[in-house]
């Protein structure tokens, strides 16, 4: 770990009302005694769409490379991170099956943000009676009443 870098502590929960439907994202960014809450959503989206939403809204946010510690409850975010998007891109953006690797978009704007900071991705029981993983659960639910039917969608393709 590089110490001479900010420590970030973030919390991201991505939710669906239909999957697909309307969707929320939320990060929650924690750095000392600081912390900010980031919320989004789009009226046509999915869940797993939504939860990388979150993860792209707390890392674009820092202003400095740092030492990150990402918690999620996605194990699609977690495991994409942490070994799945080394082999998707040895194998051109195609899974194991060779089909293409879905919500590549979002993937593909994640890897230069992890580029530029340290990274730990670290998956949390969802609703297990962690607070903050709570927290941004509750803020995600809140984005999809948030947004309306006017909202753009966020669908691939």
């Amino acid at each position: 770990m590089n110490l001479d870098r900010p420590h970030v502590i973030i919390y991201t929960d991505g939710a669906c009302a239909g999957n697909p439907g309307p969707g929320g994202w939320a990060a929650l960014l924690i750095a000392g005694e600081r912390e900010k809450a980031l919320t989004g959503g789009a009226s046509h989206t999915t869940n797993n769409r939504m939860e990388l939403r979150a993860a792209l809204a707390g890392l674009s946010a820092l202003k400095v490379p740092c030492v990150v510690e990402l918690h999620t409850d996605s194990e699609y975010l977690q495991k994409g991170m942490s070994g799945w998007v080394q082999m998707w891109l040895r194998k051109g953006w195609r899974t194991a099956s060779g089909a293409p690797v879905k919500n590549q978009d979002l993937w593909r704007k994640l890897l230069p943000l992890i580029e530029k900071h340290e990274v730990r991705w670290v998956w949390v029981r969802g609703h297990a009676g962690d607070s903050r993983n709570e927290r941004v659960d509750a803020l995600a639910r809140q984005a999809i009443e948030a947004i309306g039917r006017d909202a753009p969608p966020d669908m691939e393709g």
